[in-house]
């Protein structure tokens, strides 16, 4: 594939400033970048950790790389292209996409923090620009109208990021000292039973909202989104 051409609003890369270029290259920077955020995560990501890591100051670091954002821009972009798309089959456009989320799901819960890098930013180097066309050919193949598989192709990805997001903020529940995991969720399902003369819908549907782990609310959503698009399907 030639080389995909920057959109117009990017500015330069520091790099093509004047003067000597530093002996590293982006590539190894965004390695070591990646090496941080997994180790110490977001909050702990800046210039000069980075150039610690790769044994040099953070003024080295500016020759190829703007500024910590670019930094985010690049880490996003280079975890993209973990994931190999596979060959877009149209006939199977629903298995496929129920497969890339669960690839997207893994790849963000592979990397510490990695979802929060993911938030405010619109990744399009190669590899996202790649994977966008890769979706639309899908959709459209399958018959999908333009106005929803363009917006799918950043449904899928937000549904993802706002599953592992809601994952990462919660954590493993605080469970009082002597109490199982299930012996809570008892509790806080029995709690909403009682709430029957107050909150009659809460209680009759106490065990769906307390029941299924992560994998299978994960799946649930799927299911849902994929449904309503299969109605938009001509």
């Amino acid at each position: 594939m030639s080389e995909v051409p920057p959109p117009p609003w990017a500015p330069p890369a520091a790099r093509a400033r004047g003067g000597r270029r530093a002996p590293l290259s982006r590539e190894s920077i965004v390695d070591a970048a990646l090496a941080v955020l997994d180790r110490d995560g977001i909050d702990g990501l800046s210039m000069r950790r980075v150039a610690d890591e790769l044994g040099t100051g953070p003024a080295t670091l500016y020759w190829h790389v703007r500024n910590k954002d670019e930094l985010l821009d690049l880490i996003l972009e280079r975890v993209i292209g973990e994931v190999e798309p596979p060959e877009p089959d149209p006939a199977r456009w629903k298995e496929q996409l129920r497969e890339i989320a669960h690839a997207m799901r893994a790849v963000m819960n592979s990397h510490r923090d990695l979802a929060r890098v993911s938030l405010g930013r619109w990744p399009l180097g190669p590899n996202a620009l790649r994977w966008l066309e890769w979706i639309l050919t899908l959709t459209r193949g399958a018959g999908i109208p333009d106005r929803d598989a363009g917006r799918v192709g950043f449904l899928f990805p937000l549904y993802v990021i706002g599953f592992v997001l809601d994952q990462d903020a919660s954590g493993p529940l605080p469970l009082p000292e002597g109490v199982t995991l299930e012996e809570m969720l008892d509790g806080v399902r029995d709690y909403f039973r009682s709430l029957e003369p107050h909150f009659p819908n809460i209680a009759a549907v106490a065990d769906e909202i307390v029941g299924g782990d992560a994998d299978e609310r994960f799946e649930y959503g799927l299911d849902v989104l994929l449904a309503g698009l299969e109605t938009r399907a001509r």
